[in-house]
């Protein structure tokens, strides 16, 4: 597989300054063993003006990642299911301030912590506003992660097993067991990352009529040929698959799925619009510059460009900023708002790294990261496999070295 290249100068990067990031990756993060590989890709209006690949793809082999490389995502798969439901938005078949349990019913009686758990019953209260659609989108429904470990409905969730590999659940299954547990909070009170799109997965294939995963395939990696992407890995395809590994406390960089004998390579019960799909960075980089050219790629109409500027803008309830409604995860993200399904900077002084009001992104637990700035017209993904995101600031130093090249 090949890429075109473009001459960084004329499309206003240094290109000294795009190797230096090189460097630096490779001082800093393969070299130390911190990170197993990573690539990068930098385009301006869909020129790739840079495209590296550092690192082995697998324990043992030797051989490097490289353009066909393919990586598990997490919740850089959140992206995409907001753009499948936004698609049934502009077709008219739901609409942003719908209540969840229209579509839903599981959570028409579902209540809010008022105290309980850790062994006793739970007590709830009433909502003060029921949950909406909109809320799945930017998180704001009152649904949490067990793997936050900070309160008893993150316990409710681990003892239920609401997990991708764990539970044993369909969609169908998973939404019935969270209507029997309580929000952490009343739906557009707060700000919780969470299995929120999970849950909106299941409000298409019921809208929709057909499974996610068919959904996504027809419906957008088809039309905008993300040929790599998708909830399993075929057999014919899995020795491109990287091994993924995750920081153990006392132990360091341990192996978390091998590519070889990788879950991935099994089609799972749970779809997860939420962090199931596995893609690469040329795939993910078809879904940036569709989301850059207001929802088109060539010839291929995903959403409206005007829906994609309504995604793309800060949605928090009175305009705030994810540390003025944040419970949990995130909370230390001055300058950010966030929009149906991305994180969107709303102060770039605040962010305190260079960037444009507008710049929109999202990362994944295995520390894949991608931004699209539609001001300057720059998209960049980055792939690597490892967790937690929280172990290293690399997305930092990448965003400001990446904006820095800018001539």
């Amino acid at each position: 597989m090949s890429t075109k290249r473009a001459k960084p100068g004329l499309h206003g990067f240094d290109a000294a300054r795009l190797e230096r990031i090189d460097v630096f990756i490779a001082d800093r993060y393969i070299e130390t063993g911190i990170l197993p590989h990573a690539q990068l890709l930098i385009a301006r209006d869909g020129a790739v003006v840079h495209f590296s690949s550092q690192g082995a793809a697998r324990d043992g082999h030797g051989r490097t990642i490289d353009e066909g490389s393919l990586f598990r995502i997490a919740s850089m798969t959140k992206p995409v299911t907001s753009v499948a439901f936004m698609m049934l938005v502009e077709a008219g078949l739901v609409a942003l301030d719908d209540p969840v349990s229209l579509v839903l019913p599981e959570f028409a009686d579902i209540g809010v912590y008022d105290g309980g758990g850790g062994g006793m019953p739970f007590v709830t209260r009433r909502p003060a506003q029921p949950m909406r659609m909109i809320d799945l989108l930017r998180h704001t429904a009152g649904l949490t992660y067990s793997f936050q470990n900070r309160s008893n409905i993150d316990a409710a969730y681990r003892t239920g097993k609401l997990e991708r590999w764990h539970g044993g659940h369909d969609l169908d299954g998973f939404v019935a067991a969270l209507g029997q547990l309580p929000l952490e909070f009343s739906p557009g009170s707060a700000w919780n990352y969470s299995v929120a799109t999970d849950v909106l997965g299941a409000v298409i294939e019921r809208v929709s009529g057909l499974p996610l995963d068919r959904f996504l395939a027809t419906r957008i990696f088809a039309p905008l040929k993300m040929t790599d992407t998708g909830f399993v890995v075929p057999e014919a395809s899995l020795d491109r698959l990287t091994d993924c590994y995750t920081i153990l406390p006392g132990k360091g960089r341990v192996m978390y799925d091998r590519g070889e004998t990788s879950l991935w390579a099994k089609t799972p019960r749970l779809l997860s619009g939420g962090g199931g799909l596995v893609s690469s960075t040329l795939d993910y980089h078809r879904f940036c510059l569709m989301l850059l050219n207001g929802g088109e790629l060539d010839g291929a109409r995903i959403l409206g460009r005007k829906t994609i500027d309504l995604m793309t803008r800060n949605h928090l309830p009175g305009g705030a900023a994810l540390p003025d409604l944040s419970t949990s995860l995130f909370s230390d993200a001055a300058g950010t708002g966030f929009g149906l399904g991305v994180a969107v900077t709303t102060d770039v002084a605040r962010t305190m790294m260079p960037g444009s009001v507008g710049h929109y992104f999202w990362s994944g637990m295995y520390s894949t990261t991608f931004f699209v700035d539609p001001v300057e017209r720059v998209t960049m993904v980055f792939m690597t496999q490892l967790s937690p995101i929280t172990a290293h600031p690399i997305h930092r130093a990448l965003k400001t070295m990446i904006y820095a090249a800018m001539t």
